[in-house]
């Protein structure tokens, strides 16, 4: 299983999009980055996740994440919303 997941800050100004294989450990390790300067997703305090796609393929989750990357903010707002309407922090 792969995942394409959104993260944001706790104000919510700042998106970070990946992917990953096993997303419990990668929101530990954006918590463990949290306030890092050697990362974005540190350097911003990106650790909320709010979005995520599910896969079967990588190929199909590198795909989707780079057209999510290349979606403009408004639009990536528009996505997360479609799932998550009131931008709730998601707990796994």
């Amino acid at each position: 299983m792969m995942y394409v997941y959104i993260l944001t800050n706790p104000g919510k100004s700042v998106l970070y999009i990946g992917v990953t294989n096993n997303l419990v450990r990668r929101l530990r390790e954006h918590e463990v980055n949290r306030g890092s300067p050697k990362t974005f997703a540190g350097r911003y305090y990106c650790n909320k996740l709010i979005y995520y796609e599910t896969f079967d393929r990588p190929y199909d989750a590198i795909r989707r994440e780079k057209e999510i990357k290349k979606l403009s903010r408004e639009n990536k707002f528009k996505l997360i919303k479609s799932k998550n309407p009131k931008l709730q922090f998601y707990i796994l």
